[in-house]
């Protein structure tokens, strides 16, 4: 298993090597025409230290050279979306070069205006996904539940899921959260899964408690854990955090709120492949509840919409997907789930997924948006 592990990790840093190397090959006869530039030395180690500033961030974050490490990784990350759009753009650019070579073209047509083009696209798609993550909207749904919910007649709730509250985003991507949720007044506030950015050093370290603890609402703050609470192995110490500022995060258990309606929390899916006890299965989690009252349910990873419709949850909220955070990767998740991304009525469940507040790696959205959702619930008994 060793062996093959490494073996595995082996494979996909000589892909990525080459494909960096591609990425740099393009760069340098670019740069080396327009700047008429002799040497590679210096471009070559650039280049290099750019490729691998992640792998080179992430090493370094133990040590006391932690602030030049985060900066590494801020780089890598953007670098990570590079990657991706430059496996788009530069084949069908190379392609136009070889073309316009072949048909006469000049060195400065085929090399520089080709290259420029690309060049061009590749800024503009990283200065409006950057935009796109860093400048949260907030989308609103509206939802019939037909169930009396004591005396309540209507609940606004905002959702945020996939903070990912780490070395890259953090409290000031946070106080933009606050902003929304006080634009939005909700009278209770879920956050499906995905706080963490795998480490829970960073937010404990930049005391982001502090930011996220004043998001409050009249009914409280829930929460459930997504994937990367796991991955991060400090699930334990995430719940006391979160506790400590008064944000209750819901390991298959619920709570009923102002003898009204109650909130259903799962614990991620992946709970079981980190050495955690598996989670319920949500017939077997909602059993004892009266079945009368408004079922409202958080789980990270929209996997299960199917069985939460037949156990009678009347709302789930879900994040995880990021819509795939850079298109076309939506694609791909909209193959993975039966919602990747909005809403979708199934039987008598109301099922939204969210794209997400914060990002995974690169900190840019293209075709998916930073966002908090609104969600206007009507109780109408039948």
């Amino acid at each position: 298993m060793k062996l093959r592990f490494i073996a595995i990790i082996f494979s996909v840093l000589l892909v990525y090597s080459g494909i960096s190397f591609y990425i740099g090959w393009n760069g340098w006869l670019l740069l080396s025409t327009v700047f008429h530039w002799e040497s590679a030395g210096w471009y070559t180690l650039a280049a290099a230290v750019i490729a691998y500033s992640y792998i080179i961030g992430r090493a370094a974050y133990s040590s006391p050279l932690r602030p030049v490490a985060e900066a590494f990784k801020l780089i890598g990350s953007y670098w990570f979306a590079v990657l991706e759009y430059a496996v788009l753009i530069l084949p069908v650019a190379n392609i136009a070069a070889v073309l316009l070579k072949a048909g006469g073209a000049d060195r400065n047509v085929y090399i520089v205006a080709v290259g420029s083009i690309a060049a061009l696209a590749m800024a503009i798609l990283l200065i409006r996904g950057s935009f796109n993550a860093w400048s949260p909207i907030i989308r609103t749904y509206q939802v019939q539940i037909p169930k009396a919910a004591g005396d309540m007649k209507k609940l606004r709730i905002a959702m945020a899921s996939d903070l990912h509250l780490g070395t890259i985003v953090g409290n000031r991507h946070l106080e933009r959260l606050l902003a929304k949720v006080e634009e939005i007044r909700p009278d209770l506030i879920l956050l499906p899964g995905d706080i963490l950015d795998d480490d829970i050093e960073p937010f404990l370290r930049k005391n982001m408690s502090r930011v996220l603890g004043r998001l409050k609402a009249p009914l409280g703050v829930y929460a459930v854990t997504g994937n990367h609470e796991y991955i991060g192995k400090k699930v334990p110490e995430f719940i006391a955090a979160m506790d400590a500022i008064g944000i209750r995060v819901l390991m298959d258990e619920s709570a009923l709120i102002a003898d009204s309606f109650y909130v259903v929390g799962r614990k991620d899916k992946a709970s079981g492949g980190f050495g955690a006890e598996r989670r319920l299965p949500i017939d077997e989690l909602i059993a004892p509840l009266d079945h009368s009252r408004p079922l409202i349910m958080l789980d990270h990873q929209p996997s299960d919409i199917a069985k939460a419709a037949e156990s009678g949850i009347d709302l789930s909220v879900s994040g995880h997907t990021h819509r795939g955070q850079m298109m076309p990767n939506h694609l791909i998740t909209r193959r993975l789930f039966e919602l990747d991304w909005g809403y979708l009525k199934k039987g008598s469940l109301h099922a939204i997924v969210s794209s997400g507040f914060g990002t995974w790696g690169p900190p840019v959205r293209i075709g998916s948006r930073s966002e908090v959702i609104q969600i206007e619930v009507e109780f109408i008994p039948a």
